[in-house]
């Protein structure tokens, strides 16, 4: 594969807090390799801003394998940028081309307020998994992983949903910032497995209503959220949490 250097023009949200005003500030970043990352030339420019005694930009990170889902940045109106099932960290800046502008922006949610400029509190995603994301399980002796039958498809589904990584790509996308795909994608894939079963209709009342308090909006199923997945999660997914829901609602003593 040929290796080349590009130069970029960077226009990059900066916001001190959630309380404070933010705007796009201009970075030129030159000689880039573009066999780097997309988070690898933000640590090249932070250097720099770093060595002229500037502040370097704050973004969020962790793992840099596409697992973590922290990586979350708004690329040229794209959550993730321009690549199609890849998460920002497994970007790389062969996506580019020289003397290319990109804007990079945090996640515009209610529900994710800014913390200080690329980086945003995803927290409302740990409390929604906690309000009802557990299954009840003997700790005793260890059980043999053929025990419990599971149907394939269902394994393969289950599998499929459990893929989520929680970055929030499907909140940035949609026009009414839900949470559906994520919270469907949780529900979906315990509620396919008889691991699962003990709480399910709970846990489907739990979650939605956790989901609900945190601010997000309701879905109108315009698929945004699954386009711009980087895990590919099916919205089909939101499907099965609506008659996880319903069931639940209609069987509820409450």
């Amino acid at each position: 594969m040929e290796h080349n250097n590009i130069n970029l023009i960077l226009k990059v949200w900066k916001q001190k807090n959630a309380e404070s005003r933010g705007s796009f500030e201009t970075f030129e970043v030159n000689d880039i390799s573009t066999e780097m990352s997309f988070l690898e030339m933000f640590d090249v420019l932070n250097e720099r801003l770093i060595a002229e005694g500037k502040e370097p930009i704050a973004f969020d990170h962790d793992c840099r394998e596409g697992i973590c889902g922290m990586c979350s940045m708004y690329i040229n109106g794209r959550p993730h940028g321009p690549w199609h099932g890849t998460t920002t960290c497994q970007l790389h800046m062969r996506a580019f081309k020289d003397g290319d502008t990109i804007v990079v922006e945090p996640w515009r949610a209610k529900a994710f307020p800014v913390i200080k400029d690329l980086i945003v509190d995803r927290t409302a995603f740990d409390r929604i998994i906690q309000a009802g994301g557990y299954i009840s399980v003997n700790t005793g002796v260890t059980i043999d992983g053929n025990a419990i039958p599971v149907e394939k498809e269902n394994a393969d589904k289950a599998f499929a949903a459990a893929a989520c990584i929680g970055c929030g790509a499907c909140v940035a996308a949609c026009k009414n910032s839900s949470a559906l795909l994520f919270v469907s994608a949780k529900v979906a894939h315990l509620a396919l497995l008889p691991q699962g079963a003990p709480e399910r209709k709970e846990r489907a009342l739990n979650m939605v209503a956790q989901m609900d308090k945190e601010g997000f909006g309701a879905c109108t199923n315009t698929g945004a959220c699954e386009a711009v997945c980087p895990k590919e999660i099916s919205i089909e997914n939101i499907a099965r949490l609506n008659k996880e829901y319903a069931l639940a609602g209609f069987s509820s003593d409450k």
